[in-house]
């Protein structure tokens, strides 16, 4: 694990521009894991900001969300679908064909994750992005997921359900899915993120806390602010 420490937001959303951005220009094919919530989207702005410029050509990515809530539809403004498109996907030119998303209004739920879990099989992620909630989860992988977990219906915690205010169920990428990315990125910022990142530094693997699992993976770098690392 590599960590880097930044002194706020701002920092952290250019430190995590200048790494993908370099791999983006090394590979234009990269396959990247987007994930949704408030610790990406300076990335993101980032990211369309450059594409604006001519610097960065989005046009032969592949990416795959890590989640979405269930039911619901992908106009629906609460829908993670409408939050990539509205602050990444439509303000660069990545091909709509490209773009994987979990459907949150499926009939065929198992249908549906099976074949999101094919698709990624088929298209390797190399990097995959994600951010940590309050109690440890990544994506919706909450407190009591099994590290061979993969893409799934999820009930969501009392937690993240009244900081998020929307559905009880979601489905997610499972664990052992997110791990199998080439690289992970995690993005923290902030006072209430200090005590899931002090697990995944600090603590022992546990189902408890999810994000703790990351730890085993070969290739990980963890981009964090001043408020985020205060328990370290």
């Amino acid at each position: 694990m590599k960590l880097i420490k930044v002194n706020n937001y701002k920092e952290l959303s250019e430190k995590a521009f200048q790494i993908i951005s370099k791999d983006i220009l090394k590979k234009p094919s990269l396959v990247i894991g987007f994930a949704t919530g408030e610790s990406p989207l300076g990335l993101y702005k980032k990211l369309a900001e450059a594409y604006k410029k001519g610097k960065i050509d989005f046009s032969k990515i592949k990416s795959f969300n890590l989640d979405e809530y269930y039911p619901i539809k992908n106009k629906d403004k609460k829908s993670l679908s409408y939050y990539m498109f509205k602050n990444l996907f439509n303000n660069i030119n990545i091909k709509k064909e490209n773009i994987n998303l979990l459907n949150g209004n499926a009939g065929n739920v198992k249908k549906e994750c099976r074949n999101y879990e094919n698709k990624i099989r088929k298209n390797p992620i190399d990097i995959q992005i994600v951010g940590i909630g309050r109690n440890g989860h990544i994506g919706f992988n909450e407190p009591g997921s099994d590290f061979n977990s993969k893409t799934r219906l999820v009930n969501l915690s009392k937690e993240t359900i009244k900081v998020k205010n929307v559905t009880k169920k979601a489905l997610t990428m499972g664990i052992s899915t997110i791990m199998k990315s080439k690289k992970i990125i995690l993005l923290a910022s902030g006072n209430k993120k200090a005590k899931a990142i002090r697990c995944l530094i600090k603590e022992n693997t546990n189902k408890n806390c999810p994000v703790s699992f990351l730890r085993k993976h070969k290739n990980i770098l963890v981009i964090i602010d001043g408020k985020a690392s205060s328990f370290l």
